[in-house]
Parts: structure tokens; sequence; C-alpha cells
């Protein structure tokens, strides 16, 4: 049996992990980088701002037709000697493609304890949310937002600046 001291031990298993996530790194084509999530914005965003999408899913509609294979055969007098053979035809169609929706959000250096607790009372006092008053960003919180701004058009569990403007937590102008 060979004996490998503890230390020399880690050093080799924290050199193998380092080697493991280095050859699973992308490279990229010259000129073309990669954006953080966390800075998404539109194209012409004012520097400083920040930004989440909506996604709109595709409407599909499924329609079902007949289609005439041959026509129906008749004789001198117009009766059908012999019926029409028809097949039916069912086929997806989009009728609204998918949509991305860009809209300002407080950016997180905003999102402080005493902002999150104010949204957490403000969605409470319009039955949205029925958790204590943390000042946490958590699952209970999320949700209300979502259910808050549903009802506003906007079906994201990000609050968006307009919204936290309607519930009176920041001021109008920026």
């Amino acid at each position: 049996m060979l004996f490998i001291p503890a230390t020399f031990a880690n050093g080799l298993r924290i050199a193998s992990l380092v080697l493991c996530c280095s050859a699973c790194t992308a490279t990229l084509p010259p000129g073309q980088t990669v954006r953080s999530a966390a800075v998404k914005a539109p194209p012409g965003a004012a520097a400083g701002t920040c930004w989440d999408t909506e996604i709109i899913p595709a409407r599909i509609a499924t329609l079902t037709q007949q289609e005439i294979i041959s026509p129906a055969q008749t004789d001198a007098n117009g009766l059908v000697v012999e019926p029409a053979v028809v097949r039916t035809v069912t086929r997806q169609v989009v009728t609204q493609p998918r949509q991305e929706r860009w809209f300002e959000t407080l950016c997180p250096a905003e999102l402080s304890p005493d902002l999150l607790a104010s949204l957490q009372r403000a969605l409470s006092a319009r039955g949205h949310y029925s958790g204590p008053v943390t000042g946490q960003r958590d699952r209970a919180t999320k949700d209300a937002i979502l259910k808050y701004q549903r009802r506003q058009g906007l079906e994201s569990g990000t609050l968006s600046l307009e919204n936290a403007r309607k519930l009176g937590l920041i001021s109008v102008a920026r």
C-alpha cells in the first residue's frame, strides 16, 4: 500500500479539479464575448439601468381541414355515382410568434432589506403577500410579486421599476 501525506493528497485533488474545470471551458470565436445574465439590457438602454425580460410564448392553433383527394363522380343526371374521397388534415399554425418584452427593474444595489420589507408590506396590503415581513427576497415574496404584476399585465417575478413606483417604493423621477 502506498502512503501519501494528507497535504500532498489535498494538493493533488485541487490540481485535478483545476485541470478538469479548465478542460470544460469553451473557447469563443474571435470577436465574440460572453455577457453575464446580470448585465442584460436592450439595445440603447441607458448606462446604469437594470433590465429583465418577459418571455411571451408563441400562440399555436390547431387547424383541422377536409381535403378532397378525388372529387365525386356523377352521372349525366347529376346523381352521385361515386362519392368524393376526402382526408382529414390536421396542422399547427403559429398565430402569434414568441416575443421577448424588455422592462426596466430596480438594480440589485437598490434591493436593500428595508426596501424588500416595504415591498412585502405593500404587497400584503393589496392581498398578494401573507408571509412574515423579513426583508428577504424569498419564494413567497417572488410569488407575491408575480401575482401582483400579473394584474398589471406583466408575467414576471422580478419587480419592474414601473410597478415599484405604483407601489410607492421609489420616487417617480430617477
